[in-house]
């Protein structure tokens, strides 16, 4: 498969603002985080963002995978748009958390964006095998990240 740099680029940096944008907002709600009583599998925070942008960019990376394939067009239209679909809802999801301390609310939103991704995974699947592995690991931080979010809905 020969590389189209231009969507390549694309489909990477639209995670990746996403994730960005996200960040920024939520970026002074983070010491109010560091405060919280946690659960006792929590990782130090400097992990985060180190496997959001992996994930991210496998995000992207699969996104472009099922944009260049030869499926028929409203296929690839179904999957990028339940693509784009998961990515607003992960969107989302640090503002209810981090911004608003909306715990319980943001537990019940990461299993929306936890069965968005799965249905993400089937679709890619259909069109790209390799782009839907390249989403599993992102379905197994967002399952890390519920155990997370719910323990610390509980201990707070």
């Amino acid at each position: 498969m020969k590389i189209s740099w231009k969507p390549l680029l694309l489909c990477l940096a639209v995670p990746l603002a996403v994730g960005g944008v996200s960040a920024y907002l939520t970026m002074d709600s983070m010491q109010d985080y560091a405060s919280l009583q946690q659960p006792s599998l929590s990782p130090p925070g400097w992990v985060f963002p180190v496997v959001w942008t992996i994930l991210f960019l496998l995000m992207g990376a699969a996104s472009y995978l099922v944009l260049m394939s030869s499926a028929p067009a409203d296929q690839k239209e179904m999957a990028l748009r339940i693509y784009g679909l998961q990515l607003a809802v992960n969107f989302c999801w640090p503002l209810l958390f981090f911004r608003v301390q909306a715990f319980w609310v943001a537990f019940v939103w990461l299993i929306l964006l936890w069965a968005l991704i799965l249905l993400t995974i089937q679709q890619f699947g259909k069109i790209e095998k390799r782009s839907a592995y390249l989403l599993v690991p992102y379905l197994i931080w967002v399952t890390f990240a519920g155990y997370l979010n719910f323990g610390v809905a509980m201990l707070n």
